[in-house]
């Protein structure tokens, strides 16, 4: 069995398949003196100080903005993977992506505060691993009892509140929300779709306008 690897094929598994891509990550590696530039395969010695290379050099991005806003102030070299299961920012994951573009996309418009109602428990908490920290979040069990004080006092803190109405959301709960003045209901966004990719999206499509 022959101890060494196709360069082209380990650099593959790592999404860096572009053309381009590909040959900046070789040229890199042969700057370091760990590949030949006249040989096709490389020594399994030099496969981890190859990955460490690569690591401090580029940082793995997909075409996403917020992603690649990301890797722009990494303070390493973008470099395009695809698939964008690669990618270090988003992993792949259209949650993920969505979260990335939604911190974004509130950071432009000076949203600080969210407000989200509805959710499963799962959803809710997957939403607060991604978002918090990055903005201020609150959460609205849609099942449990909500008195309108304590949502006049969400109402009056957030800069952006979803309802998600094709979630487990009680009308009891929702109305809260929903029917409130003009003036305060500009900052509501009412969510029909499922899925917190559709869910940021549609919040996201709101900020543009």
């Amino acid at each position: 069995m022959s101890a060494d690897r196709d360069i082209d094929a380990w650099l593959a598994q790592r999404g860096i398949t572009l053309p381009d891509s590909r040959s900046r990550a070789r040229s890199t590696l042969e700057e370091a003196k760990i590949v030949n530039p006249k040989k096709a395969r490389m020594s399994e010695q030099k496969l981890e100080r190859a990955e460490a290379v690569l690591a401090e050099r580029f940082f793995r991005v997909c075409s996403a903005p917020a992603c690649q806003q990301a890797a722009s102030t990494s303070g390493r070299e973008p470099l395009m993977v695809d698939p964008r299961s690669h990618c270090e920012s988003c992993g792949g994951s259209n949650n993920r992506r969505a979260g990335t573009d939604f911190v974004e996309a509130c950071r432009r418009k000076g949203i600080r505060h969210v407000v989200i109602v509805g959710g499963s428990p799962a959803v809710r908490e997957e939403l607060e691993s991604q978002l918090n920290g990055h903005i201020e979040l609150r959460m609205v069990d849609g099942t449990e009892r909500h008195t309108a004080e304590k949502a006049r006092h969400n109402l009056e803190w957030a800069d952006l509140i979803l309802v998600w109405g094709a979630t487990e959301l009680h009308h009891k709960v929702s109305e809260h929300y929903t029917n409130v003045a003009p003036a305060v209901g500009r900052k509501v966004i009412l969510v029909t779709r499922r899925g917190i990719a559709a869910l940021l999206d549609a919040a996201m499509t709101h900020l543009k306008r």
